[in-house]
């Protein structure tokens, strides 16, 4: 065995222990140290419910930063570092590297431990593969590399990866760079879901002119190109293709249209499936199709035949259709925290009520009004009332000590006024404080400080060192610093910056939605009162 994998399996069998020693250790508060009042975690009352971390470095984490502190990073050992090749000399490196997209239910980490269908389906080729391979205990390793969709396939060219698995349709445009395997699901169709937000559609036709909400980078970029040639060869009006972030998943897009966040969605139709019984303010169009017969395979460089032959026979025994694979499709639909719907209209108005409120704060410490509001409503929805049981209060859901400290200085958070100031000036603190380095650009300074604001500073310290020495990028949050936040945390800072960053884009889209109304109202000569019957928000 080289020095280099003897070390990265070291590693692995270390951050294992660790782990372990994580899930297993007790959680008395009395036996912890008191944490210092300007790093002193935020409270949130319930719902979602989370407790005040400790900022204090417990056993384990320094352990683990004892541990990651001397080590080289998977890029310096070799296994991040491009590498283009067949199955042979994957198998000659014993590794096997997957790019994916960190999606809950699909790939995702919890209590240090790699859970989802991806994973599981992949482990599972790692046994056939071994097994066909019969070399005793030499095995070849699965690992997976997650990262936005929209690298997905520049990566895999890059050599930085050896399969996509991301749920992606075989379309001429993909095919023209990379080569898939057999599909692993039957043939699917693009199709409608409409939510409780959306207006009357009879047909695909309705859709002309309106705006549909799509990843540049998803098929359903392309069948709306194919459908806006269609339009424009009958004279209708295109569709407006609006590009929304890579970052949100088809999984993000139906629970956002179910919440009323957006209107209406393309997805796979047997997505839909997954999730019937779990989103149940959907509409599923069947009736309204972008493309049918479509096949959903995963993705490898070309000139690669015997990966090909090798996951081709795998599919034959484990593609969606067998037991195995139906067993984790239904394994895999609930148990997570979805968002509720901030744009209800009890809720939606208390965004407008405090609306001036954030905007004043925001203003004075550089803050996105927007995204500070998106804060509180994931806090407390909103509500100044809303108290936790461990005596975090308000719209911010901050414990007294902390606005009290100098850092903050704010006395009475009892009152929705300078709750709202502290927490915005909280979370300018901690981001001036912890994430002011010139490499760190926004967005994600504001990430950063919002995982920060859950997880508490110190530990956001300990997790972006361990991620720099996994080979991801510190100063990125999104499928870096993120995928070590998720093992070490768990899912609840991840939940809790995604949900967020979704409850923000729903603001966004809504008031640009409100204000293109407000325009084409002018332009008519309707007044507000008139439109006032019809106009949402």
């Amino acid at each position: 065995m080289s020095s280099h994998n003897s070390l990265y399996l070291f590693l692995v069998f270390a951050l294992a222990l660790i782990a372990c020693s994580e899930k297993n250790a007790g959680t008395d508060s009395s036996k912890k140290a008191e944490p210092q009042v300007a790093e002193a975690a935020v409270a949130t009352a319930a719902p979602p419910t989370h407790t005040a971390p400790s900022v204090a470095l417990d056993e384990s984490s320094q352990l683990a930063e004892h541990l990651l502190e001397d080590l080289p990073s998977l890029e310096e050992l070799g296994f991040n570092r491009p590498w283009k090749g067949d199955l042979d000399g994957m198998e000659e490196r014993r590794l096997i590297r997957v790019l994916t997209v960190y999606a809950l239910g699909r790939y995702y980490l919890d209590d240090g431990e790699e859970h989802g269908l991806f994973y599981e389906v992949l482990t599972e080729y790692q046994r056939f593969l071994n097994k066909q391979l019969d070399k005793g205990h030499l095995k070849v390793n699965v690992i997976f590399v997650p990262m936005a969709r929209d690298e997905l396939i520049p990566a895999l060219l890059d050599g930085r990866g050896d399969i996509v698995v991301a749920s992606l349709s075989i379309t001429p445009e993909r095919q023209e760079s990379v080569d898939f395997t057999d599909p692993i699901s039957r043939p699917v169709s693009e199709i409608l879901v409409t939510g409780p937000a959306a207006p009357s559609v009879e047909s695909i036709e309705d859709l002309a002119g309106k705006a549909v909400f799509v990843r540049h980078s998803s098929s359903y970029r392309e069948s709306l190109e194919a459908l806006n040639e269609r339009f424009q060869s009958e004279g209708l009006e295109p569709v407006k293709i609006e590009p929304i972030a890579e970052l949100l998943e088809d999984d993000d897009l139906i629970e956002m249209v179910n919440s009323g966040l957006l209107p209406w969605a393309i997805v796979d139709n047997y997505k839909t499936q997954l999730w019937e019984g779990v989103f149940d303010q959907i509409t599923v169009r069947d009736d309204i199709v972008f493309r049918e017969g479509a096949l959903i395979a995963w993705a490898i460089r070309k000139n690669s035949p015997k990966l090909k032959a090798s996951l081709d026979k795998f599919m034959q025994t484990h593609r969606q259709g067998t037991l195995f694979g139906n067993v984790l499709y239904n394994r895999y639909i609930r148990d997570f925290d979805w968002a509720a719907n901030a744009l209800a209209e009890e809720d939606f108005g208390r965004l407008q009520d405090l609306a001036d409120i954030f905007r004043n704060y925001g203003e004075q410490y550089g803050v996105d009004y927007l995204l500070a509001a998106a804060q509180g409503y994931q806090e407390s929805r909103l509500r100044q009332e809303a108290r936790s049981h461990t005596g975090a209060i308000g719209v911010m859901q901050m414990l007294p000590s902390t606005a009290k400290d100098p850092n903050v200085g704010i006395d009475d958070i009892t009152e929705v006024d300078p709750n709202i100031h502290a927490g915005v000036r909280y979370l300018h603190f901690l981001r001036d404080r912890y994430f002011s380095d010139p490499a760190i650009k926004e967005p994600d300074r504001t990430f950063l400080a919002l995982a920060a604001y859950n997880a508490g500073p110190a530990r956001m310290i300990n997790l972006r060192r361990e991620a720099k020495q996994a080979g991801y990028d510190p100063n990125v949050w999104f499928d870096n610093v993120e995928v070590i936040a998720a093992k070490r945390v768990g899912r609840e800072t991840v939940q809790y910056v995604s949900n967020i960053y979704k409850y923000y884009l729903a603001y966004r889209l809504a008031l640009e939605k409100k204000l293109e109304h407000a325009v084409a109202r002018s332009e008519a000569g309707i007044t507000a009162a008139e439109a006032s019957a019809s106009e949402p928000l």
